[in-house]
This record gives C-alpha cells, sequence and structure tokens, in this order.
C-alpha cells in the first residue's frame, strides 16, 4: 500500500474516467500515457467499468489503475477482482471498508463532514476523497476541516480544473486531487485522443510535475 500512496504523491491528479465503451479503455489509457499520466480511476458508473478495469489492468502494466463511485462491497470485491489497486467513493462506506482492509487495499472514501472522517480514523483511514470539493466549500472548507484533523490529508474532487487546481496545491494536507476535465465525455466519444493526450500533459504543468 506504500507503494501505492508514494505513485498516488507522485502523480498529483487522479484522472476519473467513465467509460462507456469497452474498446475505448485502452487509447484512453494511452492518451493519458503519452500525456505523462499514469494513474487512472475508472469509475463503476458505467456498465462495462468492472470489465475495462480488468482490461487497463491487464495491459497497462506501467499504470497505477483503480476503481472509482464504488458504493457497496460487491463493487469493491468485483472490483479487486478485476485488478484494482486502490478504491474510491463518493461517501463512506463500511461495508467497502471492510472489504478493503480483508485485501489490503487503499480506500479513498467521501468525507466532507466531522463526523464521516472521525468514523474514517476510527477505521485507520487519514486520507479521504472530498467530494464534491467546489460545491462543499472547495480549499475554504478543507483548510477549516483540516485544523481540526491534523493527520487527515485530502484528496479534492468535483469542480476542479485548469482554473484551480493550482490552488489546491497550495495547501499541504492536499495529498492529490481528481478530476475528469482532461477525459470528458465528448472527447472519448469524438475519439478526439491526442486531445486527451494534449489536457492531460497540461494539467501536469498546472501542478509542477
Amino acid at each position: 500500500m506504500i507503494e501505492i500512496l508514494d505513485h498516488i504523491a507522485k502523480e498529483k491528479i487522479i484522472p476519473v474516467v467513465k467509460i462507456d465503451r469497452l474498446d475505448d479503455t485502452l487509447p484512453i489509457m494511452e492518451a493519458l500515457k503519452k500525456g505523462g499520466i499514469g494513474i487512472a480511476e475508472i469509475t463503476f458508473r458505467t456498465a462495462c467499468g468492472a470489465d475495462a478495469i480488468a482490461l487497463a489492468a491487464k495491459n497497462c502494466k506501467d499504470m497505477l489503475i483503480g476503481a472509482g463511485t464504488v458504493i457497496n462491497a460487491q463493487q469493491a470485491e468485483k472490483a479487486i477482482k478485476s485488478g484494482a489497486k486502490f478504491i474510491v467513493s463518493p461517501g463512506y462506506s463500511q461495508a467497502v471498508t471492510e472489504v478493503c482492509k480483508e485485501n489490503d487495499i487503499l480506500y479513498l472514501p467521501g468525507c466532507v463532514t466531522p463526523t464521516e472522517i472521525i468514523t474514517a480514523i476510527d477505521n485507520g483511514i487519514n486520507i479521504v476523497k472530498f467530494f464534491p470539493a467546489e460545491s462543499y466549500g472547495g480549499l475554504k472548507a478543507i483548510r477549516a476541516i483540516a485544523a481540526a484533523f491534523p493527520d487527515i490529508r485530502f484528496v479534492p474532487t468535483g469542480g476542479i480544473g485548469p482554473g484551480n487546481i493550482k490552488d489546491y496545491f497550495v495547501f499541504s494536507k492536499v495529498f492529490a486531487c481528481g478530476g475528469s476535465w482532461m477525459v470528458k465525455d465528448n472527447l472519448i466519444k469524438e475519439g478526439n485522443f491526442a486531445e486527451i493526450t494534449k489536457l492531460s500533459q497540461e494539467a501536469k504543468e498546472y501542478v509542477g510535475v
């Protein structure tokens, strides 16, 4: 798990990828890699989510593939069997926590309130997803919450893009940021993988890596 955390810390940006067509999986991963991004959070929002994770995990050994929008134990188990190296949820799930503990898999639960963060701490979690970040007060809210929890780090996701991502990394408690602007639905549907690469390159420049 330390290696996984080191990888995420190095990348700084976690692309949140929604894949509707399985055939788009490898071209998207290749476009991200060409843009200098070696990580992807493939969501369970679509019917082929698990298959896309399996395909990426098998064929993109040099990338860190995780599962996003995981909301129950069944999805968590399926994601891990498919090869996901980390699990992300929009909220906190005790059932998903237990599955990840049993499999020694990194879990980034969505936590935006002190109560949720205390629950995460009680379960040995010290890095949480702050989602949807901009809707819940953005960096100002993260700073306020972090004051009460000095050992917690955050992965803000939701409403983050070229215009504000630099602001988040000014705060040392921000571990990484999630975003989908470089893998927008329209770019994937159009097969505009060159633009995904371009946006990925720009994204890395925003955070200085």
